[in-house]
C-alpha cells in the first residue's frame, strides 16, 4: 500500500492536487447542487449494533488493538460468531422511517446518508445476491411493512423532498469471495489470498460488487451520490481493482445519469467529493467536500455514548460551511428502531437555530476571510454573512470588528431583522452591537452584509 488509508477506522481524505472533475456536465451539474445542501443525516445501522461495539471493525484482527478494546465479555472468536449471527436477533420493531424523514426535514438537514452495506457485508437491502441481508427469513424484521429498510428510508426521505446519498463498502468481510474461508482468518482488512494466483476469485467478488451496485441505482429510485467506502479496495493496493469504471459508466448512460461517485481517497475521476473523517480541513478546500463525523463519540451505536449539544453541531456546521464544506452528520439508530433521545434533542436544537439563519447556509459560499477569532463567513450573491459565535452565555463588545474588504451599505442581524450601525476602514466594518438585545441568542448571531 502507498499510504495509509484507514488508521483506527478513521479514513485519511484526499490531496487537493489529486482531485479531478468528472467530465460529464450533468454530473458536474449535479455536484454544485448537492454542494449547496450543507447539512446532510448519515446513519450507520445493522445488527451489529446489537452488541454495541464498533460497526464490522472487530471482525479484522489486523485492526485488533483499536477496534477489538471493547469486547470485554467474552474471546474473540466467538465475539465474531456472535456479530456475525446478530441478524438472528435484529428485530427494530420501532423502526418509523416517515417519523425519522420528518425529523430530519424539520432539523434542516437536506440529504440523507445511509449505510446499505458495511465492511461487515450484511445487506440493508433486499438484494439477490446473498441470504446475509435484512429481509431474509433468518432476520425477525423481515416480516416488517418496512423489512427493506433502504428502500424505506429512501421513498420517506424523498417524499419530504430530502435527496439521497447511499453509503455502500467495497470491501465484504461476509463474501467467500473476498474473505475466503480456505485461506483462514483474514490478517488483516483486505483481501485474504493473492489475486494474482487466484484471478478467478477476484472476478467473481468484482462481478458480486457490481451486482449489488447496480441494484441499489436501478431497482431504488434516484441516486444523487454512490458514497464508496474501504479506500483500501483498490488498484494499487494489492491489485483490489473493482473496475469501477465499467458500472459506474454503466449507471451514468441509464438509470443515473447525473450521478456522483464518492471513491474515498482513492483520487481521480470517481472521486467526485472529498471525504475528510470526524475532522475539518484547516483551511478551506477548494474542491467538493464533505467532512463525515458523528453527534456522539462514534458512528456505530454505543450504549454509553455521549452527545454533542446544540450549541456544539451550530458550530460544527459553521466551521465546515466556512471552509466551503457539506456536513455529514451521524447519528447512529438504537437496535429498537428509535433514536437515541440525547442526539434527538441536539438535532431540534439546531434545526431551531437553522430555522433562522438558513439563508447564510444553504446555497452559500466560502468567502475571505473565512474565519477570523470567533466570527465566521459565508456568502451568496451581494450578500456577506458574518455569524458570531457564542459560548453558554451569549455575549457582545459595544462593537464587533467584522473583517471585510467589500463595500457595504447595510448590516441586518437575521435574528430579529434590525439594521445595525455601522463604519468602514476599508478592510474592516466597526458594527455598534451595544444595543443588541440578547435575550433572544443562542449558539450564534448572524449578520447580513449588504454589499453597495
Amino acid at each position: 500500500m502507498k499510504k495509509q488509508i484507514v488508521a483506527n477506522g478513521i479514513h485519511t481524505y484526499t490531496r487537493a492536487e489529486d482531485y479531478s472533475l468528472p467530465e460529464n456536465v450533468s454530473v458536474q451539474k449535479h455536484i454544485k447542487w448537492f454542494m449547496g445542501l450543507k447539512l446532510g443525516l448519515m446513519m450507520h445501522w445493522a445488527p451489529g449494533c446489537q452488541l454495541g461495539t464498533y460497526e464490522s471493525w472487530p471482525l479484522s484482527d489486523g485492526d485488533a488493538s483499536w477496534s477489538q478494546a471493547d469486547v470485554d465479555w467474552t474471546d474473540i472468536e466467538t465475539f465474531k460468531e456472535q456479530y456475525i449471527n446478530a441478524n438472528r436477533t435484529f428485530n427494530p420493531v420501532k423502526f418509523r422511517p416517515d417519523k425519522w424523514a420528518q425529523l430530519a426535514e424539520e432539523c434542516g438537514f437536506k440529504y440523507l446518508l445511509f449505510t446499505t452495506k458495511h465492511h461487515d457485508g450484511f445487506c440493508m437491502f433486499d438484494t439477490e445476491t446473498t441470504d446475509y441481508k435484512i429481509t431474509d427469513p433468518s432476520c425477525p424484521f423481515y416480516t416488517s411493512p418496512y423489512a427493506d429498510i433502504t428502500r424505506a428510508l429512501f421513498e420517506e426521505f424523498r417524499r419530504h423532498g430530502l435527496a439521497i446519498s447511499a453509503y455502500f463498502s467495497k470491501p465484504d468481510w461476509q463474501c467467500d469471495h473476498y474473505w475466503h474461508r480456505a485461506f483462514g482468518t483474514a490478517p488483516s482488512r483486505n483481501v485474504n489470498y493473492s489475486i494474482a494466483e487466484r484471478p478467478d476469485l477476484w472476478e467473481k467478488f468484482v462481478d458480486y460488487t457490481h451486482r449489488q451496485i447496480e441494484e441499489l441505482c436501478t431497482k431504488y429510485g434516484k441516486i444523487d451520490c454512490l458514497w464508496l467506502d474501504g479506500g483500501w479496495v483498490r488498484k494499487d493496493n494489492m491489485g483490489q481493482d473493482i473496475r469501477l469504471s465499467e458500472i459506474v459508466n454503466k449507471l451514468r448512460s441509464s438509470t443515473q445519469p447525473h450521478l456522483i461517485v464518492c471513491d474515498r481517497t482513492v483520487g481521480g475521476e470517481f472521486e467526485n467529493i472529498v471525504t475528510p473523517e470526524k475532522q475539518i480541513p484547516e483551511a478551506p478546500l477548494f474542491n467538493p467536500w464533505e467532512t463525515c463525523t458523528t453527534s456522539g463519540s462514534r458512528f456505530s451505536y454505543h450504549y454509553t455514548d455521549d452527545f454533542k449539544s446544540g450549541r456544539e453541531l451550530v458550530h460544527l456546521l459553521l466551521d465546515v460551511v466556512c471552509r466551503g464544506g457539506n456536513l455529514a452528520l451521524n447519528i447512529a439508530p438504537q437496535p429498537d428502531g428509535e433514536l437515541p433521545a440525547p442526539a434527538v434533542v441536539s438535532m431540534k436544537n439546531l434545526g431551531r437555530w437553522l430555522r433562522i439563519h438558513k439563508e447564510g447556509i444553504y446555497e452559500t459560499d466560502c468567502t475571505a476571510p473565512y474565519f477570523v477569532r470567533n466570527i465566521r463567513y459565508t456568502s451568496r450573491e451581494d450578500k456577506t454573512y458574518a455569524f458570531c459565535l457564542y459560548e453558554k452565555n451569549p455575549r457582545l463588545p459595544e462593537h464587533l470588528h467584522i473583517d471585510t474588504d467589500k463595500r457595504i451599505c447595510r448590516v441586518t442581524l437575521m435574528r430579529t431583522g434590525e439594521e445595525l450601525q455601522f463604519v468602514s476602514d476599508g478592510t474592516r466594518l466597526i458594527v455598534d452591537t451595544s444595543h443588541v438585545n440578547l435575550t433572544t441568542a443562542f449558539y450564534a448571531d448572524g449578520g447580513v452584509l449588504h454589499q453597495a
